[in-house]
């Protein structure tokens, strides 16, 4: 998709060994916590993928840079943190397990 990388440094947390979610996020955003469930869920059962979980109202420089418009909004990083995949909205989980594979593939 691009070739803007995100790294622990933007993200506050670690990046996954083979891929990332991350997720941004607000405070009253009931799609969000459904999200949440999905992402943390497909973490749980690809080894090597993390979920991270940004807090779109604390990071609005990175969300400024990165066009959030929108919470929730995802992204797939590969192992590196290209960003390979952007969705906004709440995601179904084949879709992200698509998108996982599309990250992993590009490693």
């Amino acid at each position: 998709m691009s070739d803007r990388r995100l790294g622990p440094a933007d993200l506050g947390a670690d990046l996954g060994a083979r891929a990332t979610l991350v997720q941004f996020s607000s405070a009253f955003c009931a799609p969000c916590r459904a999200t949440r469930r999905v992402l943390a869920e497909v973490a749980r059962m690809v080894p090597g993928v993390a979920h991270v979980e940004v807090d779109a109202e604390a990071r609005l420089e990175l969300v400024r840079s990165l066009g959030v418009l929108k919470t929730p909004t995802v992204f797939v990083l590969d192992a590196a943190g290209r960003i390979v995949r952007r969705a906004a909205g709440q995601p179904r989980k084949a879709d992200v397990i698509a998108a996982l594979g599309e990250a992993v593939r590009g490693v």
